[in-house]
């Protein structure tokens, strides 16, 4: 289904990301769909997504009375679109597609570090720098913390993901030996 909804989401994220675009108006959209997605997500709005007493203009006007100014009138005729094609459920993957289109436009991309334990900030700048030498884009690293991993970190850009955690090698290790 995951699939399902960014093929339907597409669309919609370039046709946001034209109307951005052609305002300057990039980051506020994109804080606004960000915050429309977690409108969505929770689970008290999520109820009334394709409920059949609410109407898509109630739920479009929800939405919009959530994200207040961070939208210009355009941005909530966005809304107001989506809602009419019964497409607010896929919100989430519209923002993120947004965001990711939004990054490359601005040649930034995010860095998501996964490790056993919190990384030093001279660790976590030179982390940045190497990855930003390396993709050629400026890099917005994203610090997380799982235990799990035992010890090295796992690297998340897009697609990209570099496992080099002492839990992952153990597991290769494993197999070996059992194979």
């Amino acid at each position: 289904m995951a699939g399902d909804k960014s093929t339907i989401a597409r669309p919609y994220a370039h046709a946001a990301f034209e109307a951005a675009s052609e305002r300057r108006a990039l980051a506020s959209w994109g804080q606004a769909l960000t915050t429309a997605a977690q409108v969505v997500r929770d689970p008290r709005v999520a109820r009334l997504v394709g409920h059949p007493r609410v109407s898509p203009g109630q739920l479009a006007q929800l939405i919009i009375d959530v994200v207040g100014a961070q939208l210009d009138e355009p941005g909530r005729n966005f809304l107001r679109t989506l809602a009419e094609n019964r497409r607010l459920e896929v919100l989430p993957e519209i923002a993120a597609l947004f965001e990711r289109l939004k990054d490359e436009a601005e040649g930034t991309i995010d860095v998501t570090v996964t490790s056993a334990v919190e990384l030093p900030a001279e660790q976590r700048s030179r982390l940045a720098t190497a990855l930003a030498k390396r993709l050629g884009r400026r890099v917005e690293l994203h610090c997380e913390i799982d235990p799990q991993l035992i010890g090295g970190a796992v690297l998340r850009a897009g697609d990209m993901v570099i496992d080099g955690s002492l839990r992952s090698r153990l597991e290769r290790l494993e197999l070996q030996v059992t194979a």
